[in-house]
């Protein structure tokens, strides 16, 4: 039986009274919902939620990824994209070309967007104040020809601070905080560094409720080739088994992880859903079933 429309929003009720006033983290990611080619519909729903968010009394911050349109652009420009561990190696161009997309196009894209629906975005990065500041990542361990070697992925940044005060200014009057993953390092250099870890490191700094990770596909699938074989609900201390049976791997190992540092720091639950489904983060936050996989840390009694 389909649900009334008074009946839906009844449902919400409790979770806007208890939401209200809190900060989330909304890390957005994935080709349908960063490239305005491949759908601009799907962005546009995004945006309205999270304003809709905003004007419920919650204090949203978006954190983007944009690792697809890099792949395109860097294609167009004669270069092949490469991944270590779910880690993009980043020499001098390539760094050049994630600048130019995350800050330049989808960074600008996204703050029109909040503008067009009534509320105030403000682009940021890392860069910005020293919010992210980031130390290069160690070289890296993989096996080449049955040998494990060192490689160096390039001008990829682990975090090393956040500096937070910048995004809480924001909030306090009123502006909706988007956030390019380029950070700084102690000597200026600026690095690329995975959106879904800044987005877990934002979330801890920031004390958030909720860390809300927007991908394209429907959270943690035990068969990646089934998508009605989502995990609902996922414990800290089941994260380690999932990894090693392969059920996480690739590009959702550091969403996972990122996950895992921001419900240690006390976010009270993480949550991996599919942005490309119409209005999925209201689904998720306001209704008793949701749509996505939720990472919590079991409390005892």
């Amino acid at each position: 039986m389909t649900l009334k429309l008074e009946d839906v929003l009844i449902e919400s009720l409790p979770y806007i009274r208890d939401f209200s006033g809190s900060t989330m983290v909304i890390k957005v990611g994935g080709n349908a919902m960063l490239n305005p080619e491949k759908d601009t519909a799907i962005m546009e729903k995004i945006i309205q939620d999270i304003v809709l968010l905003h004007y419920v009394g919650i204090n949203p911050i978006i954190i983007h990824g944009g690792g697809p349109e890099i792949n395109e652009k860097m294609e167009k420009m004669g270069k092949q994209p490469k991944f270590i561990g779910g880690l993009r190696v980043t020499d001098d161009d390539t760094l050049e070309i994630a600048m130019m997309v995350l800050v330049g196009n989808i960074n600008t894209k996204m703050v029109s967007l909040i503008n067009k629906h009534g509320a105030k975005g403000v682009g940021l990065n890392g860069v910005d104040s020293n919010l992210i500041v980031a130390a290069k990542k160690k070289n890296q361990k993989i096996i080449i020809d049955g040998n494990e070697e060192d490689v160096d992925i390039g001008w990829v940044g682990e975090t090393e601070i956040i500096n937070p005060g910048l995004l809480r200014i924001m909030i306090e009057n009123n502006f909706i905080p988007v956030i390019s993953p380029i950070a700084i390092d102690k000597k200026g250099q600026m690095l690329n560094i995975n959106a879904d870890t800044v987005a877990g490191d934002i979330a801890a700094a920031m004390g958030a409720k909720k860390l809300i990770m927007m991908t394209d596909i429907s959270g943690v699938l035990r068969d990646i080739n089934d998508k009605d074989s989502r995990i609902s609900k996922i414990k800290l201390g089941e994260i380690d088994d999932l990894i090693k049976e392969e059920i996480i791997s690739g590009g959702m190992i550091p969403k996972i992880k990122g996950a895992e540092v921001a419900v240690k720091s006390g976010v009270e639950g993480v949550h991996i859903i599919n942005g490309s489904t119409p209005h999925s983060l209201l689904l998720e936050l306001f209704t008793d079933t949701g749509i996505g996989t939720m990472i919590f840390e079991e409390k005892e009694e």
